[in-house]
């Protein structure tokens, strides 16, 4: 089961394709040396790491019109 799950990811952010590609991005940041937003994460793998990073708020978009 995938931890966090995507009912509360979206929660935060609505789009899928954005949830995708937010988390995409932070996760090829995360490989290339860059540390973890969050304390202990729960994840090994660069894209978890993202997602639960999305989950406690540390990372979103700003969204403008």
């Amino acid at each position: 089961m995938l931890e966090p799950s995507i009912d509360s990811l979206q929660e935060k952010i609505s789009s899928k394709y954005t949830l995708v590609t937010i988390s995409a991005r932070r996760a090829r940041e995360l490989q290339s040396e860059s540390k973890p937003l969050v304390e202990h994460p729960k994840s090994l793998k660069s894209v978890g790491v993202a997602l639960e990073e999305i989950k406690n708020d540390k990372l979103f978009i700003k969204e403008t019109k």
